[in-house]
C-alpha cells in the first residue's frame, strides 16, 4: 500500500507517473500536452529539459523511462547541428530544430552531461561508446567559445536557460556547466577552468590573478563593491551581473567549483534572503527593476520578466530539486528534506499540477502545467539526500 499521507513519497508515485505520460517514443516532452502547451511548442524535446529529466529518468528503475532517457538523446543527436551544436529543441516527429536567436549554448552542455550520465549507468547493453561522433562535435563547438587564457566559455545575452536576462560574456551558469562537462571527458585545462570561475565570478579574495586582462576584469567589479556572498552571475569587461543567480550558484556547489566553506556562504546568502519560503526556489535574489542599468526592453515582452516574475525573480520548483541536492552535499540533511517536502507540497498544489513557475512574492501559479523537469529533480532530490547529488559523479571522465 502507497503512504499516500507522505507527501515525500506522493510526490515521487507522481513525477515517475508524469514523466511516463510525458514520454514518447522519440523522447520526453518538456510538458503535457494541452492546447496552451502545443501554442508555445512545449510539446517539444528541448535540450536542456530532456537533458535534465534523463538524469533522474536513466536509474529509475521503469523500463518506460530508461528507455526514454536513450530515445532523447537520440533525437536531439538526430538533429545536432553540422557544427556540433545541439538544438533548443527539436520537434519529436524529427520536423523541425530551433536553436534560438544567439546559439543556445546550454543545451550543449546538458546533452553531454546527460550522455555521461546514460553511458556511464544505464542498465540498457551497448551504450557505453554511444554517440561518440555527436560528442566529439559537442565538445568541438563548445572549445570554440573558450577564451584561450581564462578557460571559460563566452557567449551572447540570453542565451542559455535565463533567455530574456541580460547575461553575457563570462557567464557563472554557462560555466559550472562547461566545468563539469570538463570533468566528464577529461577536457584538458580544467583546473584552470575552475581558478579562473573562481577569481572572475567572486573577485573579492586578496590575491589577484595573473594574466592582466583577467585582472582588468576584477578591477571593474571590485570598484565600489562588497562582497554579496554569491558568486557574480556573469562578467563581461566593465558590466557584471550582481543581482544573484541562485541556480549558477547551486551549480557551482554541486560541481565542485565550490569548496565547502563556499559553499556554505552561499547556502547562508540565500537562507537569509528567504529565497526559498515557502517553497524552493526562487532564481534571483535580486530582481532587476526597469530603472536598473542592466534593465533591457525585451525583458518587458509580454510583461513576462517584471521583478519577481520568470527568470527575474520568479519561483522554479524545478530549481527548487537543485537546492534540496546542494543542501544534502554540504551535510545540511534536516534542511535537505525540509526543502524536499515543501518541494512535493509546490508540485502538488492545484491537483499535481506541476506548475512551471509562481510570481515570487504573490506565488500565483505562473507558466505551463504538468513541468517534466519539475517532477525530474524531484525526483534527483530525493536520490541525492544522504550527500551525494542524484547524478553522475563530480569528477572522471567518458571515453
Amino acid at each position: 500500500m502507497s503512504r499516500v499521507h507522505d507527501p515525500i513519497a506522493r510526490c515521487r508515485q507522481e513525477s515517475l507517473a508524469l514523466l511516463e505520460r510525458n514520454l514518447t517514443p522519440q523522447g520526453i516532452l518538456a510538458a503535457s500536452r494541452t492546447e496552451a502547451a502545443e501554442a508555445r511548442r512545449y510539446t517539444r524535446i528541448f535540450g536542456r529539459d530532456a537533458a535534465i529529466c534523463v538524469l533522474a529518468m536513466c536509474g529509475s528503475g521503469v523500463d518506460a523511462l530508461e528507455r526514454g532517457a536513450v530515445a532523447s538523446l537520440d533525437a536531439l543527436a538526430a538533429q545536432q547541428a553540422a557544427n556540433g551544436q545541439i538544438a533548443k529543441y527539436v520537434d519529436p516527429e524529427g520536423r523541425d530544430a530551433d536553436f534560438w536567436y544567439l546559439g543556445c549554448i546550454d543545451a550543449t552542455l546538458w546533452w553531454l552531461l546527460a550522455a555521461d550520465h546514460v553511458r556511464r549507468t544505464s542498465p540498457l547493453p551497448g551504450l557505453a561508446a554511444r554517440w561518440s561522433r555527436e560528442i566529439e562535435r559537442a565538445l568541438s563547438w563548445l572549445l570554440a567559445q573558450e577564451h584561450q587564457r581564462l578557460r571559460l566559455l563566452q557567449q551572447n545575452e540570453a542565451s542559455d536557460w535565463a533567455d530574456i536576462m541580460p547575461r553575457s560574456g563570462y557567464v557563472l551558469y554557462t560555466n559550472a556547466l562547461w566545468y563539469a562537462v570538463k570533468q566528464r571527458f577529461a577536457v584538458p585545462e580544467a583546473d584552470a577552468t575552475r581558478h579562473h570561475f573562481n577569481h572572475l565570478f567572486h573577485p573579492f579574495a586578496r590575491d589577484l590573478p595573473e594574466y592582466h586582462r583577467a585582472r582588468l576584469l576584477q578591477h571593474y567589479v571590485r570598484r565600489g563593491q562588497r562582497d554579496p556572498g554569491l558568486y557574480l552571475s556573469f562578467v563581461n569587461f566593465a558590466s557584471f551581473g550582481a543581482e544573484g543567480d541562485v541556480f549558477g550558484n547551486l551549480l557551482a556547489i554541486l560541481y565542485g567549483l565550490a569548496d565547502e566553506a563556499a559553499g556554505h556562504r552561499i547556502v547562508k546568502t540565500l537562507q537569509a534572503a528567504g529565497c526559498a519560503v515557502p517553497y524552493p526556489i526562487r532564481v534571483t535574489l535580486h530582481p532587476l527593476s526597469r530603472d536598473h542599468e542592466l534593465w533591457r526592453p525585451y525583458m518587458a515582452r509580454h510583461q513576462q520578466n517584471e521583478p519577481h516574475q520568470y527568470h527575474n525573480g520568479g519561483l522554479w520548483p524545478f530549481v527548487g530539486g537543485f537546492w534540496v541536492m546542494a543542501l544534502s552535499l554540504l551535510g545540511l540533511e534536516d534542511d535537505a528534506r525540509d526543502a524536499l517536502t515543501r518541494l512535493a507540497e509546490v508540485n502538488a498544489l492545484d491537483g499535481w499540477r506541476f506548475t512551471e513557475w509562481f510570481h515570487g512574492r504573490t506565488l500565483k501559479p505562473m507558466g505551463m502545467a504538468g513541468q517534466s523537469w519539475n517532477a525530474a529533480t524531484f525526483l534527483l532530490a530525493l536520490r541525492g539526500l544522504g550527500g551525494r547529488p542524484g547524478f553522475a559523479p563530480r569528477s572522471g571522465h567518458s571515453a
